[in-house]
């Protein structure tokens, strides 16, 4: 006995099937204009720095290049200059992170009141934010932190105390100082805008408990901004990587290495001493830094996010 197929009814006919083709044709050409412009805003400079890192190139004698192998990585790792700014990265980062964050979460809680000119008080104090690095570099450089005609300086004079070259004797504080006072505000706007959200009730139902304001500030307010606090932080660490503007403007990477951070050290490995080579090796190893810096804080993130939903 022959078989004779059954007909097709409409529920198994792909009818939609060319549609559905054509759609997602219509989405990735659509989509094309943005993988072109990120391949070629990233992935070649990318390939090009990792090609150059592996070759011999000085541009002040450019017809000696060469395949160089990890060579350049070699003299960068045992370079004088590399592990201080590995060290000066990390202190500034740290330190700035714990002035900003600390400072932010005073200052959020300050503003959370209510009191005379508080909108005037709230523009000055977001203000260094908006101020540009270099600018703000040359301020603390000339007015505020120089020994002869300085603020600090005649502040000290008038408490009988000598004045303090402070680029010279403190370099580093000098530089975390200039740049935790530009970031601060940011801080401050992140936790403000989280503190506002705190629900009143919830601190009435504490303070009719008995709450005094030291427990308010450590069992409500604190774990409130715990995720206001990690996104400053994230934040904060992918751009205070690669800070430079105020370390060229201040000391220029000195005295020797004191305040040559990883930035620095590529800038003049690369602009200073022409080598092309050993300043994309800095790149590359600078990216490698960021990226696992990255990693641990985007895991924090989550943990922190994932900690809230489960509340």
């Amino acid at each position: 006995m022959r078989h004779v197929p059954l007909p097709l009814t409409s529920a198994d006919t792909p009818a939609d099937a060319p549609g559905t083709a054509r759609r997602a044709v219509s989405t990735r050409w659509l989509a094309a204009p943005s993988v072109v412009v990120l391949v070629l805003w990233m992935a070649i400079p990318l390939a090009m720095t990792i090609w150059y890192s592996l070759s011999h190139y000085n541009l002040l004698n450019p017809d000696a290049k060469g395949f160089a192998g990890l060579d350049n990585y070699r003299y960068l790792l045992s370079d004088p200059a590399f592990t201080p700014s590995i060290v000066n990265t990390l202190e500034l980062i740290g330190s700035v992170l714990i002035i900003t964050v600390v400072g932010g979460v005073l200052m959020a809680i300050l503003f959370d009141r209510k009191f005379i000119g508080q909108g005037i008080a709230r523009l000055f104090a977001i203000a260094p934010f908006f101020v540009m690095p270099t600018v703000s570099a040359l301020i603390w450089k000339n007015m505020m932190l120089h020994p002869v005609y300085g603020l600090v300086a005649d502040a000290m004079r008038a408490m009988g105390m000598r004045p303090i070259d402070w680029f010279a004797t403190y370099p580093l504080a000098a530089i975390i100082v200039i740049v935790a006072w530009q970031w601060l505000p940011f801080a401050f706007l992140i936790l403000f805008t989280a503190i506002q959200s705190l629900d009143e009730e919830q601190k009435e139902a504490a303070r009719i408990d008995g709450a005094g304001p030291i427990a308010m500030f450590f069992y409500i307010t604190l774990p409130h901004l715990r995720r206001a606090i990690a996104v400053v932080v994230m934040m904060e660490t992918i751009f205070l990587l690669s800070i430079f503007a105020e370390i060229y403007t201040t000391t220029s990477g000195g005295p020797g290495n004191a305040t040559t951070n990883l930035s620095y050290l590529i800038y003049a490995l690369g602009l200073q001493q022409f080598d092309v080579g050993l300043a994309s090796a800095g790149g590359i190893l600078a990216v490698v830094l960021a990226n696992i810096v990255a990693f641990f804080l985007v895991r924090m993130l989550a943990k922190n996010l994932k900690g809230e939903y489960e509340k």
